[in-house]
């Protein structure tokens, strides 16, 4: 070795320096501070008008973002440093993302709570009331009356329409369905219901139709598409051997379908199966086309104007009277009874795969 050779100590990015376990979390909270200075001065000083909360958590994230890169950089090392910097970013995006549903949940408590426990709220419809009182039975009963007949047209349609992309389908006709199950995913919620009107308009030559059942048929058009794609996925991740196993034992192709494929998948089509729901449940446009407004009680899905939960919602919201309030009270309490529908039908779709997901254990 040559005397003039320079021997450079040998760093270990693994096994560098580290920062505090708990560093993050006071670097940010050090942020916020700083933030929070910064905007307190600015009100002090009356260049804003008051204390902006909103901004001092974006711009003390930021800072945060920066600060825990250099800090990093300078302890741990460049890769280390930019690990806790994608690490930030990603937590930061994902309490971003929290945001909007924490805020629309706050609001929609806070100012729905009061006329949602009221005692005629869920007893009563708004039959002859133009003021406080009333309720939301009506919308209720149609939005379970027309959600539940728009499942029993599209869940089959699409079960089956998934069945036969997975296990048979493999020349022109599947990759038109394909092609037309993408398109109809994209459409807007409205054109399903213009497409309801005008078909029943057309069948029974009626151009002011309004039933419950034209709304089934206008979320079933929505729904069709979401069903078919979330169990075609499901059933896709069926392992082929257990089908090769079930064709060596001289089962049929239906019966592999129904007692092997089927059971596998059973809690991932669920769970597509209610996300579909959930779709639709809170579609207003279609709703407000085909099926109408009423302030009537209607349990017939094929006669008359039915009343649904987003409908009743936006109606009370626009079609005020003399007592405003007491209007935007029960818009905020039927978008309130909306959530916790689709609440409980997100546990009970969770509770049914768990129920019937396959065990794998002995």
């Amino acid at each position: 070795m040559s005397t003039d050779t320079i021997i450079r100590p040998i760093t270990n990015s693994l096994t560098a320096g580290k920062l505090p376990k708990r560093s993050p979390l006071w670097i940010l909270l050090a942020s916020w501070v700083v933030a929070g200075a910064v905007f307190l001065v600015l009100q002090v000083t009356e260049v804003a008008d008051g204390f902006n909360v909103i901004g001092t958590i974006v711009f003390g994230t930021v800072i945060y973002l920066i600060a825990i890169y250099l800090l990093s950089r300078m302890v741990e090392g460049a890769r280390q440093a930019k690990d806790r910097l994608m690490t930030a970013l990603v937590a930061s995006a994902f309490i971003i993302s929290l945001v909007p549903l924490g805020s629309i949940i706050i609001t929609t408590v806070t100012n729905g709570l009061p006329a949602f426990l009221t005692p005629s709220f869920f007893n009563s419809s708004m039959r002859n009331v133009v003021g406080e009182g009333g309720g939301v039975l009506h919308a209720i009963t149609g939005t379970l009356l027309v959600t539940g007949m728009a499942t029993l047209i599209s869940v089959p349609i699409g079960l089956l329409s998934a069945i036969y992309l997975t296990e048979y389908g493999t020349g022109r006709l599947a990759r038109a369905i394909t092609f037309f199950v993408d398109v109809m995913t994209g459409i807007p919620s409205i054109v399903a219901g213009l497409f309801a009107f005008a078909l029943f308009a057309l069948l029974f030559n009626d151009p002011g139709i309004r039933f419950g059942f034209g709304g089934s048929i206008a979320l079933a058009v929505l729904m069709i598409p979401v069903v078919v794609r979330s169990s075609e996925e499901m059933l896709k991740l069926v392992p082929n051997e257990l089908r090769e196993a079930a064709y060596a034992l001289g089962v049929p192709k239906w019966l592999t379908i129904m007692k092997v494929v089927l059971p596998t998948s059973v809690a991932g089509i669920v769970t597509g199966v209610m996300l579909s729901i959930a779709r639709v449940i809170g579609e207003t446009a279609p709703l407000l086309i085909i099926a109408g407004f009423t302030a009537s009680m209607n349990y017939d899905l094929f006669s008359e104007r039915m009343m649904t939960l987003p409908v009743f919602v936006y109606n009370q919201y626009v079609s005020q009277g003399v007592d405003s309030q007491a209007y935007v009270d029960r818009a905020w309490a039927g978008a309130l009874t909306l959530i916790l529908i689709v609440m409980v039908l997100n546990l009970a779709a969770r509770l049914i795969a768990r129920i019937f997901s396959p065990k794998f254990g002995r």
